[in-house]
């Protein structure tokens, strides 16, 4: 297996974006780390792309001719969500990042990004994808409030239960502040998503014992928080 500096695997990797010169310069430095790279300038060519060989990375600008980025997004994580999407994008503003979680993307980098950050949020992705292959799946027993994983098992609340079965049902294993406190039965409001914040706090270490890679529930800022392993419901 190719590996990038450092040692983390090397990945299969789609960058999507419209300027020549600007993919070029991205498809090479992905290159020069040991990745597999493939540059595409809009949605179409990604779709064709896609279709003959199967990627880990799509890296998604969103000002794109035809098909925008957002509008590829959603539609790739309704028909690929363990397929990893890399926002790199212009549009900084808080509500453009969280319009880009919310319509499915695990990281959003802004323009112009360093190398060195590029570099380190793909072997970051690549230690989880790596990571999840060799957990396979983690066993949530909903009856019995027990969670099982290579490293043994653990009991659960009824509301880690809660919050971990709804996570693990979830499209892209995602849900908002409001919907997991929704599940709890909680009011909504800050006193209750610090509350739910201790209870994730729980439910990751908790994960980590059983053997999940960590972090296992990723904080969407702002938004709310993402499974990031399998869970299969025994």
């Amino acid at each position: 297996m190719n590996s990038q500096p450092g040692g983390a695997p090397a990945l299969s990797i789609v960058v999507v974006e419209d300027h020549d010169a600007l993919r070029q310069v991205t498809v090479d430095f992905l290159q020069s780390q040991g990745h597999r790279v493939v540059g595409v300038p809009d949605g179409e060519t990604l779709d064709e792309c896609l279709a003959s060989a199967a990627a880990d990375v799509v890296m998604l600008d969103l000002n794109l001719p035809g098909e925008d980025g957002l509008s590829i997004c959603r539609r790739l994580r309704a028909s690929s969500p363990t397929l990893w999407i890399v926002m790199l994008t212009a549009r900084t503003a808080p509500q453009q990042r969280t319009q880009g979680y919310q319509d499915g993307a695990d990281i959003y980098l802004s323009k112009p990004a360093s190398n060195d950050e590029l570099a380190a949020a793909l072997r970051g992705v690549a230690r989880r994808i790596h990571g999840q292959d060799r957990i396979a799946s983690l066993q949530l027993n909903s009856a019995k409030l027990s969670l099982s994983g290579p490293l043994g098992q653990d009991g659960l609340t009824d509301a880690e239960m809660k919050l971990l079965r709804g996570l693990a049902l979830a499209a892209n294993r995602q849900l908002e502040h409001w919907q997991l406190l929704e599940l709890l039965g909680m009011d909504q409001g800050e006193d209750a998503k610090s509350a739910l914040e201790v209870r994730v706090v729980r439910l990751r270490r908790k994960l980590a014992r059983v053997g999940a890679p960590e972090p296992a529930i990723k904080s969407l800022r702002g938004v709310g928080y993402q499974l990031l392993v399998p869970v299969q419901m025994a």
